[in-house]
């Protein structure tokens, strides 16, 4: 099993990038204060190494809330376009049906590989009014197990400054189309 733990360098050259990245993008996160999140992650190596697959997978992770019942912060693949973990079936049960051209895998377990959750509709819509993401790509979207159980899955993207909400075989998978994540610490 892989060790969920970053060296002391990849963690300080993380803590500065998420720092940047969070001053320039304020809109984001009006109110917020970088040191205390900047202690919450000196306090959780397991949910800094979760942000480290973020950014290694080009998601651009920055925080985009804060609930204050739980005391938590809310990090968001904040990329453009879908980060580069595409071409991936929905889920484990979707990828195993595929007889021909299995792709790598599937979103959900590598979701849950890099300790983070996939996008619901609903905090998909909300990342939009912070920004126009997925312009040219499409994210899979947590999916309702009614249609799940049917065969499909869902999926949602940005075009004519609308966002869409659609569906395809769960078995599906394009090289345009990854998801989306989020870690809240």
């Amino acid at each position: 099993m892989k060790k969920k733990q970053l060296t002391p360098e990849q963690s300080e050259a993380l803590l500065k990038v998420l720092q940047s990245r969070f001053e320039k993008n304020m809109n984001r996160h009006k109110g917020l204060k970088w040191e205390k999140i900047q202690a919450k992650l000196d306090a959780s190596p397991e949910k800094l190494w979760s942000l480290y697959q973020m950014e290694e997978t080009e998601g651009e992770p920055d925080v985009i809330d804060y609930n204050k019942k739980t005391d938590e912060y809310i990090f968001c693949d904040c990329s453009p376009e879908s980060p580069k973990r595409r071409s991936l079936c929905y889920d484990y049960q979707a990828w195993q049906s595929r007889k021909a051209n299995k792709p790598e895998g599937n979103a959900i377990d590598k979701a849950s590989e890099m300790g983070i959750e996939i996008l619901t509709e609903e905090q998909y819509r909300r990342l939009q009014e912070l920004g126009k993401f997925d312009q040219k790509t499409s994210s899979w979207v947590q999916t309702p197990a009614s249609v799940r159980e049917l065969g499909g899955a869902l999926f949602c993207d940005r075009r004519y400054n609308t966002v869409f909400l659609y569906h395809n075989g769960a078995d599906s998978y394009y090289a345009a189309r990854g998801f989306r994540g989020m870690l809240k610490v």
